[in-house]
């Protein structure tokens, strides 16, 4: 009796444990990648990208087109957070990503300060 060929299974599959997506690193502290961080394949980096995981290699097809967050990647991929931030900052340091971080959260505002450039503003013009 010959067994049928087994459907392709998906990149999460309980065969494929986490840590060995992640060749077991960890996310390097200089490599924060946040929600929101946007990212992209560097062009002529076709050649290269052959020779990554299949993991990797599918998030390379997912941004060779254009920008994705990091959250998109995740959900597109069906990994973790922590997984694909994982990939990302490798392909960053192999040179096969363009990486743009969010903009900075702005700092909470001083109202005692704010109140008192308007009174200011108030006195000197009228209002």
């Amino acid at each position: 009796m010959h067994d049928e060929p087994d459907s392709e299974l998906e990149l999460t599959s309980a065969l494929v444990p986490l840590f060995v997506i992640a060749k077991g690193r960890a996310l390097p502290a200089d490599h924060e990648y946040e929600h929101t961080t946007l990212v992209t394949a560097q062009e002529g980096t076709e050649a290269a990208a052959r020779t990554l995981s299949p993991e990797a290699r599918a998030v390379m097809d997912l941004i060779a087109e254009g920008f994705l967050s990091v959250a998109e990647i995740s959900g597109y991929t069906r990994l973790p957070l922590g997984i694909v931030r994982i990939l990302l900052a490798q392909m960053a340091e192999d040179g096969l990503l363009y990486v743009r971080n969010p903009a900075p959260r702005a700092e909470r505002v001083d109202r005692e300060l704010l109140t008192a450039v308007l009174d200011g503003l108030k006195t000197r013009f009228g209002a």
